[in-house]
């Protein structure tokens, strides 16, 4: 059953492990999403507070953190309503920060309010999601992350193809140009006579709401 599912999210082939940061003060809906997630074949890191989040982000700002330690995170699924630090402004945290802003965030609710859900969105989550969280979310979810992966590595390539292009075609333009200018003609007759001026020939080379999306449920 749960082959089934991953095989449902992870396009044929795909060696790729989505790894999601899940963040969540409710033990029991903490469980709830981290079990949807491994049955999405998901690697999941699933924390208590938006502060033990930003502590495994290493935005905490102190050097006892537990670091991120390098392990890449592909999507942050937070919950709303947290004492302390809200999903919110866990968000907000986050999209302000250069290493982590272009990770998407999912905001999670209980509450379908219009306002707070405008607020997170312009604060640039990916989507808000109200709960229960359903498997078919998760799904989706997890398919737009591959997709948004695979975009970007095919733009890198095709960023690197261009330069390449660009520098062969540049290479090949000033061979072009240094084998069309002909050499200056030698001013020097047979058995030492002097060229005519005239006889000299002058030649140039040749001018080269996903964000706005509202997930109420299927």
């Amino acid at each position: 059953m749960e082959a089934a599912a991953a095989a449902d999210v992870l396009p044929s082939g795909s060696s790729q492990e989505l790894h999601v940061l899940a963040v969540d003060d409710s033990y029991v809906d903490r469980k709830v999403i981290e079990k949807l997630l491994k049955i999405s074949s998901c690697k999941v890191t699933a924390v208590e507070s938006g502060a033990r989040a930003l502590q495994f982000l290493g935005l905490d700002g102190e050097k006892g953190s537990l670091g991120f330690d390098g392990l890449k995170v592909n999507l942050i699924m937070t919950d709303y309503s947290m004492p302390g630090m809200t999903g919110y402004e866990l968000l907000k945290k986050i999209k302000r920060s250069s290493a982590f802003r272009e990770i998407p965030v999912v905001i999670m609710s209980s509450e379908n309010i219009l306002t707070r859900i405008d607020s997170c969105l312009e604060e640039g989550a990916e989507e808000f999601l109200v709960k229960p969280v359903k498997l078919s979310d998760v799904r989706r979810l997890m398919k737009d992350c591959v997709m948004r992966g695979e975009t970007e590595g095919n733009n890198a390539g095709r960023r690197v193809d261009k330069r390449k292009f660009e520098d062969d075609n540049h290479t090949s333009s000033l061979s072009s140009s240094s084998s069309l200018t002909p050499s200056p003609p030698s001013t020097t007759a047979p058995f030492g006579g002097d060229v005519a001026t005239s006889e000299l020939v002058s030649s140039s080379p040749p001018h080269s709401s996903k964000r706005a999306k509202l997930h109420d449920g299927d």
